[in-house]
């Protein structure tokens, strides 16, 4: 018997597929290796991405669609003084687009809130908390020249 599960137990690696061997290989030479931890970016936060300089107001990603503005701020608010929540939304739809900003009064409030609300659950989901970056500069178009079709970004010109 235990003849027979061996052989029954080789012939089924002999029918598998090359590629499907190698691709559950765990002793090939090509077998994945996960990419070096300073490749990930900072030591805490958004893998590959600088951290932002500290400031009052935080960004806070991963929320739930049903999050509203009222649950962000009630949540935040524990941890200081909150000048302003704000949950974005879908204009059509009116759910939450999954992230946010809170504005706390200082920035050492605003450090006690991210530490205190960063990877806890809202809403049944994990949220991450992070300082806002700064928004950058809206460069204004150089020229209204019309294009190659006679038209530019207004009309006909």
């Amino acid at each position: 018997m235990a003849l027979r599960a061996a052989t029954a137990g080789a012939m089924a690696a002999r029918a598998v597929p090359w590629g499907m061997r190698r691709l559950f290989s765990t002793t090939s030479p090509n077998s994945f290796m996960p990419p070096p931890i300073s490749a990930l970016g900072n030591a805490e936060g958004t893998p590959g991405r600088e951290q932002a300089p500290p400031s009052t107001n935080l960004f806070v990603s991963g929320l739930n669609k049903r999050t509203t503005t009222e649950k962000l701020r009630e949540a935040f608010c524990q941890f200081g003084e909150v000048v302003d929540a704000r949950v974005v939304t879908d204009r059509v739809s009116g759910y939450s687009k999954g992230f946010g900003f809170v504005r706390y009064a200082t920035i050492e409030d605003a450090e006690k809130g991210r530490v205190g609300m960063d990877g806890k659950f809202l809403d049944g989901w994990v949220i991450f908390a992070e300082y806002a970056r700064p928004r950058p500069e809206r460069t204004q178009p150089q020229n209204n020249m019309p294009n190659s079709n006679g038209y530019n970004s207004y009309g006909r010109s």
